[in-house]
């Protein structure tokens, strides 16, 4: 991967930022997920299926109980998948990858079924790969100069992190994206969008790391404590898969 630039965070969220160091294509020390990253997620074309999770469904626990992975994975996902086959049987972007159908979505009514639930099988594909029994360590080599560099701190980082999804009001999901001009940015997203759909969402880009914020991802078990859920995400985050998106980043 070339070289990249992280000046200053184009996170929607005010914040103080540095100018980041040129950001190299190295690998983190982290343990990688073994499956596909953002980029393959983004290659996948339709037929859609839906993926096999890349851990047991109680490999998550405590933070993220068995019961609700289940339903998360087997229900919601799944039925984004079917819906989305359904949406585009006889439509022009049939056989289309899934990342050329995201960036091609526009705000109107025809395009609603297509962008729910493409936006939900993208998002949960990501998800899943983001996360990973044991996980939680601090990110580490250039990724984490990167953080270090744009949010003054992991700390910093992890506070932005937490308002997004803390304060996506109803249902969304919150990132880390790098923005076209190569910027690493937070950003959070209504519904099922996603920073993919650069002609819907407020701040464009390539996400490398998201949260699930519906309710259905958490209130099995956290109820309406969101934040507390927000904050075990923290120690489940597979930061070698996230450097690994990183890496699959175009441009």
């Amino acid at each position: 991967m070339k070289k990249r630039e992280f000046l200053k965070t184009g996170s929607v969220l005010a914040i103080g930022s540095l100018v980041a160091p040129m950001v190299s294509s190295c690998k983190d020390t982290g343990t990688a997920n073994p499956i596909a990253d953002v980029s393959t997620i983004s290659a996948l074309a339709s037929p859609f299926a839906l993926p096999e999770l890349p851990y047991a469904p109680e490999a998550l626990e405590p933070y993220i109980d068995t019961e609700t992975m289940n339903i998360h994975h087997g229900k919601h996902h799944a039925g984004y998948v079917n819906n989305l086959n359904k949406a585009l049987e006889g439509h022009e972007w049939s056989g289309a990858d899934l990342k050329t159908i995201l960036q091609s979505l526009e705000g109107k009514p025809e395009h609603t079924a297509i962008r729910n639930n493409g936006g939900g099988h993208f998002n949960h594909s990501l998800f899943w790969k983001v996360m990973t029994p044991g996980g939680g360590q601090a990110p580490s080599g250039r990724l984490a100069d990167a953080i270090n560099a744009t949010f003054t701190s992991f700390e910093g980082f992890k506070e932005v992190f937490s308002k997004a999804a803390a304060t996506r009001f109803g249902s969304g999901w919150a990132w880390l994206s790098v923005s076209p001009e190569g910027k690493l940015s937070v950003s959070s997203t209504p519904n099922q969008d996603n920073p993919l759909m650069k002609n819907i969402a407020e701040a464009p880009g390539t996400p490398i790391l998201g949260i699930d914020v519906w309710e259905h991802a958490y209130y099995l078990k956290y109820q309406n404590r969101r934040a507390e859920y927000i904050d075990s995400f923290f120690s489940l985050i597979n930061w070698g898969a996230v450097a690994a998106n990183l890496d699959g980043v175009e441009g």
